[in-house]
């Protein structure tokens, strides 16, 4: 859950097959909450991969996305690129994606492109062109399609208003629980205690102050998720009940958008916290298996990736 991870090694991901669709240059970007992946495709083998901060506008300052963005194609190369992909949290509406293409197109001079909203991209690295995705990283949403080109999509409302199962969920209620043990007057747990020092704070009270802080925001919170993780690995009953909650608003997020395509899978669970967090997966299985879905998949590609089977299906 770092802000920026910067690699200039070659991805070892699965090489698509040359097609017409996919000669020249292709750069897929993944934007989140918290990063920008960048993989840059050229005859549909990936030759560079690079991340940097978050470039949603939704997350950051415009000046800020903009400052990601320039710094990622920096190192990923511009030049005569084809067409860029992008998926990207919070693009609810055309307005959304067109804002956001603004600050893309500059550095690529007569590209195509296409923004849309990141689940589509998890969809198509799962190597499906028809279910549920699920995305469970610093936010949380799910969009799915089904054969007849039936579109729906549940969550993804943002911090306030939901991102239930998210990095930022986890993370504010971490807080909310070391707040109710200080109001019972009961002893620092394993969990507050990691989060005290993490926070650099002595005791929960001075929680209230920093969560409303203009010098924390969605990513910090969503990076105390790991005490979380954590806490739960060591058997602390408080988070691994968070993690399971986690599991079920996720899996209540999937079934929602089954239901509107009237499909019964495949969903695919990616992000952060779905691709790499044991317990939520063994959560997010239970309860979809509860309700007779039996097709569900974790996510084990990067969803950048999608990005290619999404160009073919584009042309």
């Amino acid at each position: 859950m770092t802000n920026t991870e910067n690699s200039s090694a070659r991805p070892a991901a699965p090489q698509a097959p040359v097609s017409s669709f996919l000669r020249g240059v292709i750069i897929g970007l993944d934007i989140g909450g918290t990063k920008t992946h960048g993989i840059r495709f050229e005859d549909g083998l990936p030759v560079a991969d690079e991340s940097a901060g978050s470039s949603n506008a939704q997350n950051v300052s415009r000046d800020e996305a903009a400052a990601n963005l320039a710094d990622l194609f920096s190192r990923i190369g511009g030049g005569q690129v084809t067409q860029v992909y992008a998926g990207s949290g919070g693009i609810d509406t055309d307005e959304d994606a067109a804002a956001l293409a603004s600050l893309i197109q500059p550095h690529v001079p007569g590209a195509r492109v296409t923004v849309v909203h990141d689940s589509r991209l998890l969809l198509a690295a799962g190597y499906a062109s028809t279910g549920v995705a699920v995305i469970a990283g610093t936010g949380s949403a799910a969009w799915g399609r089904n054969a007849g080109g039936g579109e729906a999509r549940a969550g993804g409302w943002g911090y306030l208003l939901g991102d239930e199962g998210s990095g930022y969920w986890l993370g504010r209620e971490a807080v909310r629980h070391s707040l109710r043990q200080m109001n019972r007057g009961l002893p620092v747990d394993q969990l507050t205690a990691a989060l005290l020092q993490s926070c650099g704070v002595s005791d929960p009270n001075r929680l209230i102050a920093l969560f409303h802080s203009p010098k924390t925001g969605r990513r910090f919170w969503a990076q105390q998720a790991r005490h979380v993780v954590d806490a739960a690995a060591g058997g602390h009953p408080e988070s691994q009940a968070l993690l399971d909650q986690a599991g079920k608003d996720l899996a209540d997020l999937a079934l929602q958008v089954l239901a509107q395509l009237g499909i019964s899978g495949p969903v695919i669970l990616g992000g952060g916290l779905g691709m790499n967090v044991a317990p939520l997966q063994h959560s997010f299985r239970r309860h979809l298996a509860g309700s007779g879905v039996t097709d569900i998949r974790v996510l084990e590609q990067e969803p950048v990736f999608g990005v290619l089977q999404l160009v073919a299906e584009q042309a």
